[in-house]
């Protein structure tokens, strides 16, 4: 649990109560309720918050309610918020034990979204979480058109937030929130997004999200052919299996069937990293599948799939899971440094 000091600005506070409530996939209601009153604080500014909270008025403004007012009026009074020191005690606590050494060596993440799909935060509250968590960058890589049901990005809104990340990047430099997508693998092994659009990104995540229960004669060629296309970087959570009901669809899911030892094949031979998903409803690909594609000579890339800031934190998973089948850091491809990502990406190295 790190050490908490005081004073505690009440923003900070009651962002630091949502993030550790995402950490633990506590509901989203409980979540958006801390955020949206730590936006409405810094509207407030610290004059008006102050004169608020004296008065007892706190909760007469849109977005602050009793609970959220508590922990600021706590925190202007120059205490730990008795619910964050709490939340510390049983969420703040190491997520995993093993894989310490990968972890320390990870430079980004390469696998996240915002609320410009499925995600539940903006772009820049995304940028800021994985700078704080100590990250150089984060790879950006909402959905594409066909999974409608997570609002998956058309080719003409994929282009107006491109404009978006440049402006992030121009305020948090040295930071850098890479370009990306995770675009769906159709049917036919295509990509669902335009050709001309994936040469402009920096990072390119391709995941099958349909017809999961397809057999290993459809879905193996599908794969095949995603894994060959030169846009695709990352193979995401190549089984997309769930293994408990802790995400958000709330429900165990099996794997999908395919031949591990082509796709992986594939994957060493086209340069395309294999994701260790770190999701916790995840976790996949299950270790017997990451001991074959070690064994192909694939990479990785150890990604939390992240739809709120406090997920950011959940990168031990995958750590630990790639330490137990021994996958050395210089297979990881997020060890590098964000000038050798690029390059590795572009295929230069």
């Amino acid at each position: 649990m790190p050490t908490l000091e005081t004073p505690i600005p009440p923003a900070v506070a009651l962002r630091r109560i949502a993030f550790l409530l995402e950490r633990a996939l506590e509901p989203t209601y409980r979540v958006r309720a801390f955020r949206t009153a730590a936006a409405v604080v810094d509207v407030l500014g610290p004059e008006q918050t102050q004169a608020r909270a004296a008065a007892g008025t706190l909760t007469e403004v849109k977005g602050i309610g009793d609970k959220t007012a508590a922990v600021i009026v706590e925190a202007l009074a120059g205490e730990v918020p008795g619910y964050l020191t709490k939340l510390e005690e049983t969420h703040g606590s190491p997520l995993a034990t093993g894989g310490e050494e990968l972890f320390a060596a990870l430079r980004g993440d390469l696998h996240t979204h915002s609320e410009w799909s499925d995600g539940g935060s903006p772009i820049r509250e995304m940028a800021v979480a994985a700078r704080a968590l100590g990250h150089d960058y984060i790879g950006l890589t909402d959905h594409s058109p066909r999974l409608t049901v997570a609002r998956g990005l058309s080719a003409e809104r994929l282009r107006e937030q491109l404009d978006v990340v440049r402006e992030v990047n121009e305020e948090l430099a040295p930071f850098r929130l890479l370009t990306g997508i995770e675009v769906d693998i159709n049917e036919d092994g295509t990509l669902d997004q335009e050709p001309e659009l994936l040469d402009q990104l920096d990072v390119v995540v391709a995941s099958v999200h349909s017809a999961l229960r397809a057999p290993s004669a459809e879905m193996t060629p599908r794969m095949l052919t995603a894994i060959a296309d030169p846009h695709v970087d990352v193979l995401g959570h190549c089984t997309g299996r769930n293994v408990n009901t802790l995400g958000r669809g709330g429900r165990v899911r099996p794997e999908s069937q395919f031949d591990a030892e082509a796709v992986f094949a594939a994957c060493a031979s086209n340069g395309v990293a294999v994701e260790i998903n770190c999701r916790p409803e995840r976790l996949d690909p299950p270790k017997r599948l990451m001991r074959i594609a070690l064994e192909a000579g694939c990479r990785f890339s150890i990604d939390t799939d992240a739809h709120a800031p406090g997920q950011l934190d959940w990168q031990p998973y995958g750590c630990e899971r790639a330490a137990e089948v021994a996958v050395p850091a210089d297979r990881i491809v997020n060890t590098l440094g964000v000038d050798e990502l690029l390059a590795w990406t572009r295929r230069e190295l």
